[in-house]
């Protein structure tokens, strides 16, 4: 019986091309970067000058040397919140609670990570934040923090966090200060001084009210009798009597039954004795 065995043969150069096919799949794979919405990449050359600083790398597909690596970071707009126990004007710590919403600059991401690192936010931001809150917070008396200035305060920390990060490569856009606590006492007493302010307002509110009503009633008064003593003054025996003729007149006009007696009046005035 004859022994058919069946031998398999490598095309020429087959395990060459293998080998290229397998390192170019490793390049593929560890060259190329997503980089997603709102995202932002710098590429961190090995064997070259480190972070390079040229160029920022947008949203998509990219592919980099598999020597390299890309650092992605968000480049949108973003907010971090804290609470710090800062001391008040006069002596008084007090309890800030807020946030921050920040983004650094698109372009010089890569001299933002090369100057600060990539954990820029605590390097950098962080230290702005709490140094400018303690200076703001420290000019202002606890019952101005807990009521009235709180948009005033928000904006001048706002305007120092913005000086001490200017050239850095990263912007503050708001700062919102969100809760402010204080010990239960004072704010206790602050409460009930508002609620006295308050109250006090509303009684000079009503007092004014009356006084310019019983100055309204006192001026109308006087027109009034202002009036009365023009009409008074003006009213003669014969303006009286040139009245009461058209009276009269006017009576004798109607359908109704009425006995008129001419002359037999005061000054001569009609009298009128009858009216079905």
């Amino acid at each position: 019986m004859a022994n058919n065995q069946v031998e398999f043969k490598f095309p020429k150069g087959g395990a060459f091309t293998i080998v290229i096919v397998v390192l170019l799949i490793i390049f593929i794979a560890k060259s190329a970067v997503t980089i997603g919405p709102g995202e932002g990449g710098v590429v961190f050359e090995r064997f070259g000058g480190g972070i390079n600083v040229e160029k920022t790398y947008g949203e998509g597909f990219h592919i980099v040397a598999p020597w390299n690596k890309m650092i992605v970071r968000k480049v949108r707009q973003q907010s971090v919140s804290d609470e710090m126990n800062v001391l008040s004007v006069n002596g008084l710590e007090v309890k800030v609670s807020g946030t921050v919403w920040y983004e650094p600059e698109f372009q010089n991401l890569g001299k933002l990570i090369k100057t600060k690192g990539e954990d820029y936010e605590r390097e950098l931001l962080d230290p702005a934040i709490n140094a400018a809150a303690r200076s703001v917070v420290g000019r202002y008396t606890p019952e101005q923090l807990y009521s009235s200035k709180r948009d005033v305060i928000e904006q001048e920390i706002l305007d120092e966090v913005a000086t001490v990060l200017k050239d850095q490569f990263l912007v503050v856009k708001r700062v919102l200060v969100e809760d402010v606590k204080l010990p239960p006492t004072i704010r206790t007493a602050i409460e009930t001084k508002l609620k006295q302010e308050q109250e006090s307002l509303e009684y000079e509110f009503r007092l004014a009210k009356a006084k310019k009503e019983a100055e309204r009633q006192k001026i109308d008064a006087e027109g009034k009798a202002t009036a009365n003593r023009i009409l008074s003054a003006s009213l003669t025996d014969k303006i009286l009597q040139e009245k009461g003729i058209e009276a009269t007149l006017k009576l004798s006009e109607s359908t109704n039954s009425k006995v008129i007696v001419i002359g037999s009046g005061k000054n001569g005035m009609p009298i009128i004795l009858g009216n079905q």
